[in-house]
Formats: structure tokens, C-alpha cells, sequence
């Protein structure tokens, strides 16, 4: 081996010589020139090289801009109307008559409208209070407090500096109490201006107070008039189709999960993404992670949707918008289970296609029926309609009910059915000469030394995958199953290809049987998630019914 590393990298050598020799021959110049000459090709290509991507970098960032746009045309309306406001507001610097101060403080309202516009109304209400409160609390508190100060005399100063400390303690102390969240840009403000008020001198006191008060409601507004007037938008009208969107993305999850589960699909790469559980394209894995992590989203959307006025289809002070939150929790928690029913599809431990067929009808079912509920109650939250009389779930719970009782009567299915004394009642369908076999390989040590050995070998196991409407039922394996396709998603392989090699071996057959009992119970895993998520729908629909009752929905149209 070290002989042929070292021919080897006599080899580079020499080949290394004749290219640099080659070079100095076609060039003709010195080593001196030639390395001068290099240096400055490297300088320009690399310099060039930066400016190709920077350029390519702006591009992209260009389209990615102009994509966010089209797909949501809101977020520019949203910019030129900031721009409307913002030019609105400017106008006031040349204020000169009749409060020429008006033009000196003009600079808090253009910081009014900067931050208290925001992308909906209700997040324009929420900020503008925030701030108007703020600023009345910090104004009238700053002009007592500058009034005790003058009082003082020579302790003015130090009256000012012990009061600013005061106020900055127990503001920054209220605004982490968990009730005084929402408040938290009020505080804020509130500090600001107070400090302001006070360090401004003892002969602007109110001169600073008035014209920050007038301009901030100038500033308010002109933010609510243009947010209001011109092509509004409603965070509850939002946080209504995101509920709506988490439906359907749950029902495409969950019938995804049973299809691939059947079809014995499984990723011949799982993505990377998926593993630490961050964003990804795959439809499947997306459907029910947005509802998953949709959480803070709702819970910003409701602070923002209870400050809205009645408006389109809400029309009733104190909307229930809580109601619709709860509805998608009562979702979230439905999709836990399909969370868990795609995690089966991932695992390394799969049961066979054989055994999948066994139960294929009642898992097709019970998934079809799951899927159709949610699809319907994201149908009646679109529409905003009540349910129509009569039972929703009784279709699912029936079909549940069909599948536990095919668990129970395929059961021996489920479990190693050669140490389980049940089996001796569908021993008599079984071939006498096929059942001595198995005692024989029983009886002596086995080693499998290779894939296809262990195929034979699960062929002939055929007890456990026994079907006693199908006697005569064969498990035929190629070695086509154990090969490895380019694409993300493959047919999925039965044990024992999913085994680790022990050196030149795989296992002998007792791990092989161990292995196996753990593939079958994977589909016992699979099977009992898709019943708990039945059991969970009758929750979800409670809250619809809850939902539909507060929020005052209309009847379904017969």
C-alpha cells in the first residue's frame, strides 16, 4: 500500500513538472514575468468574479422582492400607503403661521406615523393607543413633577434626576407583569416623553408637552384615516383564513400519511429539514407543520383583531375572535396525531406491504372519513354556517369501530404467532410440509450471510403474514426491492433489508424474528394513532359548534 502511494505521488509529481514546463514554453516569458503576469490575471478574475455575484445577488433579491408582491399584492398597497402618510405629515415643517413651535416639533409626528403605522387596522388601533396613552400619563405626571422641582429651589436638579429614576423603575417593572403585555409600547412611550418633558427646561414645560401632544394626535390621525379609507386590511379577517388554511392542510396531511402508508412509500433520503423540524417543501410534512407552529401567529392576529371595529362579515361589537383560536387549537391538537402517523412513515422499522393489505380497507377508510370531517368543518368556518342536523362523526366512529374489530380478529397477525397458542387454531389451513420446514430451520443455529439468503428466509416465514381468506398467498421478494432510487420517495422494503451488517453476516434468525415483531407491531402503532385522531375530532367539532354559536353563524342552506 505504501508502495503504491509513493508511485503515486511520483506520479502527480511528474505530471505536475510537465505541465509547468509546458506553460513556460507556451508563454516564453521568465518565472519573474509568468508569476507577475498570474498575479494580476488572479487579481482581475477574482475582483471580476465578486462583481458577477453581487450582481447576481441584487438580481435575485430584486425578484424575490417583486415576487412577494405579486403573490401578495396587500404588502404594496401597504408601503405606498405608509408613503401617503409620511408626505401627508412632512407638510407640516413649513408650518410657519400661526404656531411657528408647530414646525419645530414636526419631527413627532412624522415618528408617529412611522411607528404606529402598521400593516392592519388593528394593529394601527393597538399602537395608537398605546402611544396616545403613553403620552397623556407621561405629560400630565412630568408637568407636576416639573412643578414640585421649581419648588425646590437649588434641589431642582436633583428632584428631576431622583423622579426620572422613580418613573423608569416601576414602568420597566409593570410592563413585564404578563397582563401588562399589550401595554408594552405604552410604557415605553410613557418613559420617553416623560424624560423629555422634564430635561427640556423649566420655561418649556408646557410649550414641549402641548405641541408633543398635538402633534402626536396629528400623527394618529393621518395613520388611521388613510389606513382606514384606503384599501383596508383586517387582522381578523386574516386570523379567519388562517384558521381556514390549517384545515385544509391537515386534511391533505392526513390523507397523504394513510396513502403513502398503504402504498408502502417511504423516502429513500428523509430531507434534512425535516430532522430538526424547520420549514420544508415537502406538502405532506407542510400541511400539518403550519398548523402546528401557527400558534403565535393567532395569538398576534387576536391582539390585533379585538381593537378592530364591526367590518365586512363581522358585524357584532366584541366578535368572539378568542372562539376561532380555540377552534385551531382543538385542530392542533388533531394534528399531533398526524404528526406521529407521518413520524411511522419515517421510522426505520416498517411493517410489510402484506400485512399493510390485511388492514388496508379499514386504515382507507378510517382516513378518507377523518379527512372528509375536516374538510367540511374548514368548509362551514370559510362560509361561516352552522352544522346541518345530525351526526357528523358517526361515519369516522363506525369506521374506527371496523377497524378495531379487524385488529382484534387479525390479531395473531400482530404478534410472533409461532410462540402464541392461538395459532394452533389456523394451523390445520397450513401446509403440513411447509410447517415441518419451520420446525427443522427452528432446530438448528442459522446464520444469514447475504440479502437474498434472508429474503428465502422471510418467504418462508409465512405464518405470521398468514391470511386465512387467502390460503394459498406467497410472499415473493426480488432483490430489486433492496435497491436504493434517486428519488426522494421509493417503494418501501420489508425486513430484513433494513438491517445493519455485523461484519461479512447480517443476523441470525432469532434478531431476524425480533425484527420482524417490531415491524409488525410498527403497524399496530400506525393504526391505534389513526383511532386516537378519531376520538380527538369530537373535541374539534364541540369547538366548531361553540364557535358557530358565539359568532352567530348562519343556518346551512337546505
Amino acid at each position: 500500500m505504501a508502495s503504491n502511494f509513493g508511485s503515486l505521488r511520483k506520479s502527480f509529481a511528474g505530471k505536475e513538472r510537465l505541465l509547468s514546463r509546458k506553460n513556460y514554453s507556451d508563454v516564453g516569458f521568465d518565472d519573474a514575468g509568468l508569476v507577475h503576469e498570474g498575479c494580476l490575471r488572479r487579481i482581475f478574475r477574482i475582483t471580476g468574479e465578486k462583481i458577477h455575484r453581487g450582481w447576481n445577488n441584487l438580481v435575485g433579491t430584486a425578484i424575490s422582492a417583486y415576487e412577494m408582491g405579486r403573490s401578495d399584492p396587500r404588502k404594496v398597497v401597504f408601503a405606498a400607503k405608509m408613503g401617503a402618510a409620511l408626505s401627508l405629515v412632512s407638510v407640516l415643517i413649513f408650518f410657519k403661521e400661526p404656531l411657528n413651535y408647530i414646525s419645530q416639533y414636526s419631527i413627532w409626528a412624522i415618528l408617529t406615523v412611522v411607528v404606529v403605522f402598521e400593516f392592519s387596522i388593528g394593529a394601527t388601533l393597538n399602537k395608537g393607543f398605546n402611544r396616545a396613552l403613553g403620552t397623556l400619563s407621561a405629560g400630565a405626571l412630568a408637568l407636576g413633577i416639573a412643578e414640585l422641582s421649581v419648588m425646590a429651589g437649588k434641589w431642582q436638579e436633583v428632584v428631576i434626576v431622583i423622579s426620572v429614576f422613580i418613573a423608569g423603575f416601576f414602568a420597566s417593572y409593570l410592563k413585564l407583569y404578563p397582563a401588562m403585555k399589550q401595554y408594552e409600547y405604552g410604557f415605553r412611550v410613557f418613559l420617553l416623553t416623560f424624560c423629555i418633558v422634564l430635561v427640556s427646561g423649566t420655561s418649556h414645560f408646557i410649550q414641549t408637552a402641548v405641541s408633543r401632544l398635538l402633534l402626536i394626535v396629528v400623527g394618529g390621525g393621518v395613520c388611521l384615516i388613510i389606513n382606514v379609507c384606503i384599501y383596508p386590511i383586517w387582522a381578523g379577517e386574516d386570523l379567519h383564513k388562517l384558521v381556514v388554511k390549517n384545515f385544509k392542510g391537515v386534511a391533505s396531511s392526513l390523507e397523504g400519511c394513510v396513502s403513502m402508508y398503504l402504498q408502502c412509500v417511504e423516502y429513500s433520503r428523509i430531507p434534512s429539514k425535516i430532522l430538526i423540524y424547520q420549514a420544508s417543501d415537502d406538502p405532506l410534512y407542510k400541511g400539518y407543520r403550519a398548523a402546528v407552529e401557527s400558534t403565535s401567529q393567532e395569538e398576534t392576529l387576536l391582539g390585533f383583531a379585538i381593537w378592530e371595529p364591526p367590518h365586512g362579515r363581522y358585524k357584532m361589537f366584541n366578535y368572539p375572535w378568542s372562539e376561532y383560536v380555540k377552534v385551531s387549537g382543538a385542530l392542533r391538537h388533531c394534528a399531533f396525531m398526524v404528526m406521529a402517523m407521518h413520524g411511522s412513515i419515517l421510522s426505520e422499522i416498517q411493517a410489510s406491504s402484506e400485512l399493510r393489505q390485511a388492514f388496508k380497507d379499514g386504515i382507507q377508510k378510517v382516513g378518507t372519513e377523518g379527512a372528509k370531517v375536516l374538510k367540511l368543518l374548514g368548509e362551514k368556518v370559510e362560509k361561516m354556517e352552522k352544522l346541518s342536523p345530525g351526526d357528523l362523526l358517526q361515519e369516522v366512529h363506525d369506521a374506527a369501530e371496523d377497524l378495531q374489530m379487524m385488529i382484534d380478529q387479525k390479531s395473531y397477525l400482530l404478534v410472533n404467532s409461532q410462540n402464541w397458542e392461538g395459532a394452533k387454531r389456523a394451523g390445520k389451513f397450513v401446509d403440513p410440509e411447509l410447517l415441518q420446514e419451520l420446525k427443522d430451520n427452528e432446530q438448528k443455529p442459522m446464520v444469514i450471510n447475504s440479502l437474498t439468503e434472508s429474503a428465502n428466509l422471510r418467504s418462508t416465514q409465512t405464518l405470521r403474514n398468514y391470511d386465512p381468506q387467502n390460503p394459498n398467498t406467497s410472499i415473493n421478494l426480488s432483490i430489486s426491492q433492496w435497491e436504493s432510487g434517486e428519488d426522494v420517495l421509493r417503494q418501501q422494503t420489508m425486513w430484513p433489508s433494513r438491517l445493519s451488517l455485523l461484519g461479512d453476516t447480517i443476523l441470525n434468525e432469532r434478531e431476524v424474528r425480533t425484527y420482524e415483531s417490531a415491524s409488525a407491531l410498527s403497524l399496530a402503532t400506525f393504526t391505534s394513532l389513526l383511532i386516537e385522531f378519531v376520538a380527538r375530532l369530537q373535541n374539534l367539532v364541540h369547538s366548531f359548534e361553540k364557535l358557530s354559536e358565539k359568532a352567530k353563524f348562519e343556518d346551512p342552506i337546505k
